[in-house]
């Protein structure tokens, strides 16, 4: 696990999280919630890690909705700080952009 995701875990886990703007607006547009989203992360997937991201560290996660359809999220931390954790944004992966499973990208 990278140290991004797993303090990512910790601060969603002591409560100290926030949705941006555009996190919102993604999941108004796939149909997801905020609560089924941040329970989720405790069952999520790394899939990418971005340590050095300029904004802040932040990670892309495979989590799964209340049904159980996949969803990939990102989460980081605003540069220069250590809390809060941040969902930046959160989508249904395309199949055509992803291997089955949604690990990975089609080349």
């Amino acid at each position: 696990m990278s140290a991004s995701f797993e303090q990512i875990l910790k601060l969603v886990a002591a409560g100290e999280a926030r949705v941006s703007e555009h996190g919102y607006d993604e999941l108004s547009a796939d149909g997801l919630t905020v609560r089924e989203v941040v329970a989720g992360i405790a069952n999520a997937e790394l899939i990418e890690d971005y340590p050095t991201y300029p904004k802040g560290p932040s990670v892309l996660v495979l989590q799964h909705d209340a049904a159980g359809a996949p969803v990939h999220v990102v989460w980081g931390i605003p540069k220069g700080y250590t809390t809060p954790a941040v969902l930046v944004t959160a989508y249904r992966p395309d199949p055509a952009q992803w291997e089955p499973g949604y690990r990975k990208r089609r080349q």
